[in-house]
């Protein structure tokens, strides 16, 4: 164990967002990171004008800004997958994924005054129903936090994390259930806390089961544009002369943060040419090429990713695509985000079932669902888990801030200060 003077802090590296936490006084806080911010998004964008690279909400804003450059979202996501290994070109340099996701974990490291000890959190499953890749993800993110500067690297699960977060509030024993649902993976664990069982290290006993599944935020993101925005730039059209569609896969990565990029090889550009004049509706592919020829895929996602969150709180909203390769804003609603999303969220439901069956629980046991995570706030996630638990208290943490805070406990039981 490092020594008593020794910095901590726990780091919630997330899909969509990151956080890191450290102790103030005798409470947990989360650290300030940009412009008061305690979360930003999970993001790098390099500058092609000055050559510096810009992080969170800074890049996202140099992005939208038509500064030229590169960004870089959902960084996490290439964890346990073949994009790991590959580099990228940036400029005239040629990046490792590996080292970009140490650069982003740096800055945000030097926010809390660049502590040496850290406990990490990860989802239950970095990848579904594949040991060996899941277990390179955790080394992955373990050897990217060293490049990043700290010394001692910790991992506890993300849903373990809230639950200690939501120990803090309670006065009385209860068995809970959390549902964490990020930005890449939705993450549950039953967990028994209890105002005696807070500061123990060894929780073990503590933990009756836990379980996750790779679907997430960005998921949603990607479904409900698929659906809503991807048939106007050519996806399920017909080409001339033959029984035929654009290819799929053009669209899936025009979706998928972490893919995006893909799209931008000049040489994409050239095979969509070549199916416009092969197409029966020529002015979609026109459209699609414009999109990645200005390189707007990532506004154009984002513009998807903003209604989805509006539509967790109206039952329709304007989908804002008017700066985006001539097309026109459209109204989008909750029936159209709930078709989109619902095969993923019984997906999601039928693990959380599981969780249950593995831990030999009864949903009927459960006291309180404690619900964390930003698309833990989509109404039709929300009526599938008061479903299965109709008569526990739900009860609704930070959706940004419970697993970070959790993780600063963990990492202060673990380290000290």
């Amino acid at each position: 164990m490092p020594s008593a003077n020794s910095t901590s802090c726990g780091f919630d590296f997330g899909t969509s967002n990151s956080s890191i936490g450290q102790y103030k006084g005798n409470a947990p806080a989360l650290v300030p990171i940009q412009s008061g911010r305690v979360s930003i998004p999970t993001a790098i964008f390099f500058s092609f004008d000055d050559g510096n690279a810009y992080h969170g909400r800074e890049a996202i804003d140099r992005y939208l800004n038509r500064d030229e450059g590169r960004l870089m979202r959902a960084l996490k996501g290439v964890l346990g997958s073949s994009l790991i290994h590959e580099t990228t070109m940036v400029k005239r340099e040629r990046l490792r994924f590996l080292d970009i996701i140490a650069r982003f974990i740096a800055y945000v490291r030097d926010a809390a005054g660049g502590p040496s000890s850290v406990v990490m959190g990860r989802p239950v499953h970095f990848v579904d129903d594949n040991e060996t890749a899941d277990r390179d993800a955790e080394d992955q993110l373990r050897s990217a936090a060293k490049l990043a500067g700290f010394t001692n690297v910790e991992f506890q699960f993300e849903p373990i994390a809230a639950a200690l977060d939501y120990e803090h509030t309670v006065t009385s024993e209860q068995l809970a259930f959390v549902v964490d649902i990020g930005g890449g993976t939705s993450d549950f664990s039953i967990v028994r806390v209890s105002p005696n069982r807070r500061g123990k290290v060894d929780r073990k006993s503590d933990i009756l089961g836990y379980s996750g599944i790779r679907i997430g935020g960005t998921d949603f993101d990607k479904y409900l544009e698929l659906r809503a925005v991807m048939p106007l730039l050519g996806l399920g059209s017909k080409l001339r002369h033959k029984d035929m569609e654009p290819p799929v896969w053009w669209y899936h990565d025009l979706a998928t943060w972490q893919r995006i990029n893909v799209m931008y090889d000049p040489r994409v550009s050239t095979e969509i040419r070549r199916v416009r004049h092969e197409a029966m509706e020529p002015e979609k592919l026109e459209r699609l090429l414009r999109i990645i020829e200005t390189r707007k895929g990532h506004a154009l996602l984002g513009a998807v990713e903003q209604a989805k969150i509006a539509l967790s709180d109206e039952e329709k909203t304007s989908l804002r695509l008017h700066d985006l390769a001539g097309l026109k804003d459209t109204q989008i609603t909750r029936r159209q985000l709930d078709a989109a999303i619902g095969a993923s969220v019984d997906r999601v439901a039928e693990r959380l079932k599981l969780t249950l069956q593995k831990a030999s629980v009864k949903a009927t046991e459960i006291d309180a669902v404690f619900l964390t995570g930003g698309s833990s706030k989509l109404p039709l996630l929300r009526a599938k888990v008061r479903a299965i638990f109709p008569e526990a208290s739900i009860i609704e943490g930070d959706a940004f801030g419970s697993v970070a805070t959790g993780l600063t406990i963990d990492a202060y039981n673990r380290f000290g200060r």
